[in-house]
């Protein structure tokens, strides 16, 4: 019988005894006092323990009787007897008093209750001894309690809580491996009910069972673990709330608390195993536990996170279905500050990943790609390593079928993009998961190469590219060592000395760390110069000839000479193999090529697994053709057979014209001994590449020509049999057909020179200049697109820019002037950039092929500065025409103009002057642009400080090689800039000061050896010279001076450091500045402090403050570039936002994309949404004046690009519509100002007047950022303009400019008689079309 969970009082029978008052005993026992002996006591008590144990609870006359018994054996002398025997006797009889008397005990007060289930508790601890003459007795005691549920009573007790946790203590503390079964079940059931039937389990109870899951207690008590854990198997469902709430507590109410972080550890560690085990259902069970521990993922406590996370990866691998909880959290962890946080998500992800590739979404991949860009080097690695072995597993061997290999294919892409990053740890880590998972160098060669074959086929461009770098760069290491190697064989000497230690310092370069690189290898080069098979080994390896399996075992060799035995770690070993590593031909060798050429062959044929292997089949050929050239560049030896050559024999006769112009380019490689050794390849050879230099594609034509110049000993009489029917068969009536011809004319011209120059010349003169150049047959299409497709544009315009190209290659043949042909073509290119593209101004020609026409023009002139003799005769005018073709309206020709600058610059093939010119593209209204000038900037200067570091020559050449001296040729550039009208224009000042600070801005990053006090002192300089170009205009030499005082209040805006003394007194160019006079002081500031302070700061200077004037900004960087619109005033901008660099970026960048939103460049036929009403409720005298600063800012908007107010969206690149489309209500607007353009009157941005907007204006460049109608024009036109006061308003400021009307007149008149120049070198005065600004 159970005793119910809340018992009704017994107050009945409370203190009620026999009839006359006395306790009645059972039959044959006397009173029981402490008057008798503990003997006496234990025999009479186990005579009334028999009497209770016989008892039933329906004996109600026995229970009435024996009631004063059962209270008697209650009181104190009992509880407290210091015997033990009398103690258990007393447990037993009160254990079967709570039995009979059930469900109502018989005692009533709380405290004795407590007392008696304390002492019962006690007695308890007799469980322990099994060997005891006692131990049945306290089995009976504890299976009686069992049974009745005795403790249940406790429910009703306030502190029932102190008697459980006493009981559970004592029964996990008594268990031993002697008691059997029975008494653990017991001690469950005793427990158990406890736990199920009551209101909850406190924490303390709670502790007192979980203390023996610990690992130290259940190795001093197992019995206790394995009660423990049953007694949570068999109330799982009642006591799990009350772990989940005790989890709870811990980790949210620890959460903010820095000093319970290690108890939230282990509370962290216990719960994932709870939730990370196999077959625990515990997180779906249990979500609000779930997410409270997902909490701890963001915890403060940097142990406790990282806990989690490698958590995350047994929760991953055995529990699929919480990927999804888990991703958002690993996806903040990612980011964590905590490198070693980062790094373990990423062991996290791949270990998963490697166990099965479907426990990770394409989420978690992605965490572990973005990591590869990581800012440490431990991460990234791991990053990268993880990813190749992902690729290894799922795409190489197929272990998970083709839609895992296909969820990570995209990893072979990324692991070899990260080729372009600048560490060269980075780089040796591609190398090394190249050479190890994408194509593994163990494999045989067979295998090797066709995972090579169709990985080159399925890479995308950029991963193509990087590939081929790496090549590259491996090959050039070779011929580093290669030359060291040839320096050891040549006698000990200074210079020889010289020259090895700047290979050696070249070489430490290509390794980690290269400062602790540089004595390693000259730790090694002694070695090599003291061991000469070493240097043998060396040799063979890194010779032409060197299979990959010499390969492998001349790098074991070497290692094995140069390890130590005695030294574990080596790190000059080490180094040692990261050197061998990259130099040595693993992949490649005659066998592979040969192998390469044959599942090429099987491509062609249509035998190959092309598609199995996820590639088509012309895919597969023209990629494999295209990895033939690459590596025909790095291995061209490898290349020499017959059965080789037959094949690319065969690619020739295809009809895809990328094959054969590959085949043409591998044969032109590695064809060096065919004509000796091949002579049946010779005769097959030739007349196709006659073919495709006559009736090929342009790239067929030039790789024709060059092969044949390239691998033949008669290449005079096969170029002549090319050369003379091109040049008599060229019909400019034909233009179609003449594009192949050119461009193989101009490279035999530019080949050999000597036998083809004279010829040429006639050429140039007769057709070139006369048929070709200067006549228009056929009319453009008129779609107001500034740029076509190639497709698109038409043969006519595609045979000029060959022709162009043609003159060039022309004279970079012949390398020299004595003719003045060069002086002749610089002028008609010049006139080519004036007419914008239309050089016979017949108006025929569209604008998109203008644009390709400008482009080819700009092009020539960079590309015959890169020859010496050229650069000299080509004169500041022609310079600056060149530069401004970097502002072209058209996108594209700024674009392709600025990559090709770029790539002559960073080469060193370009002056230093060539430089300058990117200043200009901080005017381009496209944000993308400007950012990649900065990054074409940041790399050349980079790369030219690092040559002069690496060359101690290069010193003698500082004024061309050194980043700084770009100042001086900057100025005289900006002086020159046809926007530059008015000298004190405070928004013309202001783009000056933008150009100006976007190339100092680079070059002030830092201040190596003074070179800010240098610069400054450049530019004090050059304000005591007069300008070249015109020495004796005084409004030309004030601009100079102006751009040298913005320059010099950049300067000392930005740098404090800017007034030390110059290291060195700076060197001008005689080209651009004249020699200082004697006795010349130019102390005289050419912009005021009022113009200062708002080129500065944006905002005029506050009137009545002390200080304000030349205050220098906060921080360098970046100088907002801000336009006024039509409602703004110079005195709204913030001159806080000013001061901060970053701010003022961001006005920059946003006010750019302003005019960079809507119709995008070059869109064809583009809805022109145009404002023409006027502005209401404006006071008339105001209306004039806002009007006309809206007329002045709007223009100077149209300039630049920058927001405009009323002006179509992406109206740049559109051609200008006609007036008829604009509303009659408003005037026409005026024309778009264009770059060469005689200067603006001094009434800029007001009403222009009609006779002068009538006339047709001398043609320049135009203007990158001009739009068909410019708020300035359409305000002005909408607003009454205000009246010029007087005639000096009126008239145009006097400046030195050629009047290019009258040019193209005579022009025109001439043009027949000005192609003699071409034949006899005359240069007359009609052919200076230079416009001066």
């Amino acid at each position: 019988m159970d005793f119910a969970a809340q018992p009704k009082p017994a107050a009945a029978l409370g203190g009620v005894g026999s009839a006359d008052g006395k306790i009645a005993y059972p039959p044959g026992v006397k009173e029981i006092t402490d008057k008798i002996t503990t003997d006496e006591m234990i025999k009479r008590l186990k005579m009334v323990v028999k009497t209770f144990m016989d008892m039933d609870q329906d004996s109600e006359d026995e229970k009435q009787q024996y009631l004063p018994l059962a209270l008697h054996l209650a009181s104190e002398f009992f509880l407290r007897n210091p015997n033990k025997d009398v103690r258990l006797l007393v447990a037993c009889c009160l254990a079967d008093i709570f039995r009979i008397y059930a469900p109502e005990a018989p005692y009533t007060s709380h405290d004795k209750l407590k007392d008696i289930f304390l002492f019962i508790t006690r007695q308890l601890k007799g469980l322990e001894d099994t060997k005891s003459p006692q131990f049945n007795r306290y089995f009976y005691l504890l299976e009686n309690l069992a049974w009745v549920k005795s403790y249940n009573i406790c429910f009703e007790l306030e502190d029932c809580n102190e008697i459980f946790i006493q009981l559970f203590r004592t029964l996990f503390s008594v268990i031993n491996n002697s008691h059997n079964k029975k008494v653990q079940m017991h001690m469950l059931d005793l427990m158990s009910s406890i736990i199920m039937e009551g209101d909850g389990v406190t924490q303390e109870l709670l502790d007192s069972i979980l203390i023996n899951l610990i690992p130290a207690h259940k190795n001093l008590n197992k019995q206790s673990f394995d009660l423990a854990k049953g007694l949570l198997k068999r109330t799982v469902q009642t006591i799990e709330a009350c772990i989940a709430n005790f989890f709870n507590q811990v980790l949210v109410l620890g959460r903010s608390s820095s000093n319970d972080g290690e108890e939230r550890l282990a509370v962290v560690r216990l719960l994932a195993k709870l939730f990370g085990s196999k077959d625990s259902d515990l997180a779906t069970q249990n979500r609000p536990l779930w997410q409270c521990f997902l909490g701890r993922f963001n915890d403060i406590h940097v142990p406790v996170r990282l806990e989690s996370v490698k958590f995350a990866s047994h929760c991953l691998m055995n529990h699929p279905d919480l990927a999804k909880d888990l991703t958002e959290y690993l996806k903040v962890r990612s980011h964590d500050p905590e490198e070693a946080i980062r790094h373990d998500v990423i062991v996290t992800i791949i270990t998963a990943a490697k166990r099965d590739l479907a426990l990770v979404n394409d989420q978690l991949l992605g965490f572990v790609r973005e990591r590869t860009l990581d800012k440490r080097w431990r991460v990234r690695k791991e990053a990268m390593m993880g990813l190749a072995q992902l690729y290894k597993k799922y795409c190489l061997h197929g272990e998970a079928g083709k839609e895992a290999a296909e969820k990570v294919s995209w990893i072979k892409d990324k692991l070899l993009h990260i080729y372009y990053q600048n560490s060269i740890d980075d780089k040796l880590l591609v190398e090394k998961i190249f050479a190890q998972y994408l194509v593994p160098h163990n494999l045989e060669t067979e295998e090797r190469m066709k995972c090579l074959y169709y990985l080159y086929a399925s890479l995308d461009p950029n991963a193509v590219k990087a590939l081929n770098e790496m090549w590259k760069c491996q090959n050039m290491l070779r011929s580093h060592v290669r030359e060291l190697l040839d320096l050891h064989k040549q006698p000990t000497s200074e210079t020889n000395c010289s020259a090895m230690f700047g290979k050696l310092m070249t070489i430490a370069k290509n390794l980690p760390d290269p400062g602790k690189a540089q004595d390693f290898v000259k730790k090694f080069n002694q070695v090599l110069g003291d061991d000469e098979k070493l240097r043998s080994q060396l040799e063979l390896l890194i010779s032409p000839t060197c299979s990959c399996k010499q390969a492998d075992v001349c790098v074991r060799e070497i290692a094995r000479k140069l390890a130590n035995p005695k030294q574990p770690t080596n790190p000059f070993l080490e180094m040692v193999k990261f050197l061998l590593e990259r130099i040595a031909p693993v992949h490649i060798d005659s066998e592979a090529i040969s192998a390469l050429v044959k599942l090429m062959n099987k491509s062609i044929e249509g035998t190959a697994d092309d598609e199995e292997e996820g590639v088509s089949p012309d895919t597969a050929i023209r990629s494999g053709l295209e990895l033939l050239k690459v590596l025909s560049f790095t291995h061209p030896t490898s290349f020499h057979s017959a059965e080789t050559y037959e094949s690319l024999l065969q690619c020739l006769r295809m009809e895809d014209d990328k094959v054969a112009e590959a085949a043409i380019q591998i044969f032109r490689n590695t064809g060096h001994k065919i004509e000796t050794d091949l002579p049946q390849i010779r005769s097959t050879l030739i007349p196709i590449l006659h073919q495709k230099a006559k009736r090929g594609t342009p790239h067929q034509a030039k790789q024709a020509v060059h092969c044949i110049h390239a691998i033949f000993t008669n290449k005079e009489v096969q170029l002549a049999q090319i050369f003379e029917p091109l040049s008599r068969s060229l019909n400019a009536d034909v233009p179609e057909q003449l594009i192949t011809p050119l461009v193989s004319l101009g490279h035999i011209s530019m080949l050999a020179p000597d036998q083809f120059a004279s010829p040429m010349k006639s050429v140039v003169a007769n057709f070139i200049v006369k048929d070709l150049l200067m006549n228009d047959r056929s009319t453009g299409e008129k779609n107001g697109k500034l740029w076509s497709p190639d497709e698109e544009v038409s043969p006519e315009v595609l045979a000029k820019v060959q022709a162009i190209k043609l003159l060039v290659r022309w004279l970079l043949g012949m390398k020299n002037n004595q003719s003045k042909s060069a002086n002749s073509t610089l002028r008609l290119l010049s006139a080519m950039l004036v007419s914008e593209g239309d050089l016979t101004e017949q108006k025929r020609i569209s604008k998109s092929d203008m644009s390709r026409l400008r482009l080819a023009a700009g092009s020539a002139i960079m590309k015959l500065a890169q020859e010496p003799c050229y650069h000299e005769i080509i004169t500041p005018e022609q310079f600056q025409l060149c530069a401004l073709v970097i502002n072209d309206e058209c996108y594209q020709v700024r674009q392709i103009f600025a990559q090709k600058l770029h790539k002559a610059l960073v080469k060193l093939l370009l002056p230093l002057e060539y430089m300058a010119i990117f200043a200009l593209c901080a005017k381009d209204p496209v944000k993308e642009r400007r950012a990649h000038a900065r990054q074409c900037l940041l790399k050349n200067i980079s790369i030219r400080r690092e040559y002069i570091k690496q060359n101690p020559m290069a010193t003698e050449k500082l004024l061309s090689l050194l980043p700084e001296y770009v100042v001086p040729y900057m100025i005289h550039l900006l002086a020159h800039d046809p926007d530059f009208t008015r000298s004190q224009d405070v928004d013309q000042l202001r783009d000056i000061k933008e150009c100006l600070w976007f190339m100092l801005e680079v070059l002030m990053t830092k201040n190596e050896n003074n070179s800010h006090a240098f610069m400054k002192k450049m530019a004090e300089n050059i304000k005591l010279t007069k300008d070249a170009q015109s020495p004796d205009e005084s409004k030309t030499n004030e601009k100079l001076y102006t751009v040298c005082d913005v320059a010099l209040c950049v300067i000392n805006s930005k740098s404090a450091l800017c007034n030390a003394d110059s290291p060195k007194d700076p060197v001008l160019p005689m080209k651009f500045f004249t020699q200082p006079e004697k006795d010349f002081c130019n102390d005289k500031s050419y912009i005021s402090e009022e113009t200062r302070v708002l080129l500065l700061t944006g905002k005029p200077k506050p009137t009545g403050v002390l200080g304000a004037v030349n205050k220098p900004l906060s921080a360098t960087g970046r100088k907002p570039y801000v336009r006024s619109t039509g409602t703004e005033t110079g005195s709204n901008i913030n001159v806080n936002s000013e001061l901060n660099p970053s701010t003022g970026n961001r006005s920059r960048e946003q006010s750019s994309e302003a005019a960079e939103t809507g119709v995008s460049e070059n869109e064809e036929n583009p809805v022109m949404i145009i404002s023409v009403t006027p502005a209401k409720n404006i006071d008339p005298v105001k209306n004039k004046e806002i009007n006309s600063d809206q007329a002045t800012q709007g223009n100077i908007s149209s300039d630049r690009g920058k927001k405009r107010t009323v002006t179509a969206a992406g109206a740049e690149n559109i051609q200008q519509k006609t007036d008829e489309e604009v509303d009659e209500s408003g005037p026409p607007a005026p024309s778009k100002p264009k770059r060469g353009r005689r200067p603006k009157s001094e009434s800029q941005g007001n009403a222009t007047k009609t006779d002068d907007a009538s006339k047709p204006l001398g043609k320049g460049r135009k203007r990158a950022a001009g739009s068909q109608e410019g708020p300035g024009g359409l305000e002005a036109g909408n607003a009454k303009a205000p009246k010029l006061q007087d005639g000096a308003k009126k008239a145009a400021p006097a400046e030195r400019q050629i009047d290019l009307q009258s040019l193209k007149l005579l022009r025109r008149h001439s043009l027949n008689t000005d192609l003699a120049d071409f034949k006899c070198g005359i240069a007359p005065a009609r052919w200076l079309l230079m416009p001066c600004p």
